[in-house]
């Protein structure tokens, strides 16, 4: 869909178009609930996400300024829900920052810090500590860390998103590995080799 017919259709739902929305949605859906399903790790809470985040999307449309593509929106709008959603349900997921190279994939990993028969405590502070030090980045590095790194999209998704040329994704991406493993290294609560993993995610 171009970003002209998706305006079109944004207008016409506006105006209370139920139809031309069922169309925005269909385009988006396997994004929001790909994105939920990646932070939340339960289908049945990505089916619950994915609905309420199209049901305040639709209820905020006239919000939408239209300054970016629909899909970056709804990837904030899912992104706090599911933040929101783990919080009310006290659930965990794994967050795995990593990078394709020449060599393989390297990654960095948070175990989900479910009830398990051992370490339960300390894999769930592990995992909130991260999740806290990401919430600590500037909100454009947060950004392309998340939907680089927990949605999975790819350098060209991005930059169309962002409306950014890759070799900026790229780079700020690199920052944002930077400044989480900075934060995480300066809490003096992880590993050395957690922070290293971090750091060579992002060459």
């Amino acid at each position: 869909m171009t970003k002209d017919e998706e305006s079109r259709l944004i207008k016409a739902a506006r105006r209370g178009d139920e139809g031309a929305y069922e169309k925005l949605v269909l385009e988006h859906q396997k994004l929001v609930y790909n994105l939920a399903l990646k932070i939340t790790g339960s289908r049945d809470d990505a089916l619950d996400v994915s609905q309420d985040v199209f049901l305040k999307a639709y209820l905020n449309l006239d919000s939408f300024r239209e300054d970016s593509r629909l899909s970056v929106w709804l990837y904030r709008l899912t992104h706090n829900a599911c933040m929101d959603h783990m919080k009310r349900t006290r659930r965990g997921n794994v967050i795995s920052l990593d990078q394709e190279g020449d060599s393989g994939q390297e990654a960095f990993e948070v175990p989900d810090p479910s009830p398990l028969p051992s370490d339960t405590v300390e894999r769930r502070e592990v995992s909130r500590q991260v999740w806290e030090a990401i919430g600590k980045l500037p909100e454009d590095k947060r950004e392309v860390l998340i939907m680089r790194e927990i949605s999975g999209m790819t350098y060209a998704e991005i930059a169309s998103a962002l409306k950014i040329e890759e070799g900026t994704v790229k780079s700020r991406l690199s920052r944002s590995r930077l400044a989480l493993a900075e934060i995480i290294k300066k809490s003096g609560t992880f590993s050395c080799g957690l922070q290293s993993n971090i750091v060579k995610g992002g060459r």
